[in-house]
C-alpha cells in the first residue's frame, strides 16, 4: 500500500509558477515509477510527468521545457515545478504511484487544484 499527499495547488496568473508536492507513505525507491497527472473540466486525466526510481523522466509534449519533475529521497516527496503558467494547465493536479510486481498497481493522491488565470 501507498498513500499519497499533495500539497501546493492554488491561484497564479499566467506566467506565473507553482510547485506542488506529493508525500509517500514509504520510500520512494521502493515505488517503481511515480508521477503527475491532471484533469481539466469535462476531460479525462492526462500524464504531465513521470520519474521512475531509476532516475528516468518523461513529459507531456505541452509541458516539456515548462515543468520539472524531480524527487527529495530523504523526505519521500516527489515535486513538480510549474513555470511559465498558461490557463490551460488549469486542472486538478493528481500524484500517482506505480508498483510493477507482481502486478501493475497505481495509488493516486487526492489531487490538488491549480486554476492558471488570463
Amino acid at each position: 500500500q501507498v498513500q499519497l499527499v499533495e500539497s501546493g495547488g492554488g491561484l497564479v496568473q499566467a506566467g506565473g509558477s507553482l510547485k506542488l508536492s506529493c508525500a509517500a507513505s514509504r520510500s520512494i525507491f521502493s515505488i517503481n515509477i511515480m508521477g503527475w497527472y491532471r484533469q481539466a473540466p469535462g476531460s479525462g486525466r492526462e500524464l504531465v510527468a513521470t520519474l521512475t526510481s531509476g532516475g528516468n523522466t518523461n513529459y507531456a509534449d505541452s509541458v516539456k521545457g515548462r515543468f520539472t519533475i524531480s524527487r527529495d529521497n530523504a523526505k519521500n516527496t516527489i515535486y513538480l515545478q510549474m513555470n511559465s503558467l498558461k490557463p490551460e494547465d488549469t486542472a486538478v493536479y493528481y500524484c500517482n504511484g506505480g508498483l510493477f510486481w507482481p502486478r501493475r498497481v497505481d495509488f493516486w493522491g487526492q489531487g490538488t487544484q491549480v486554476t492558471v488565470s488570463a
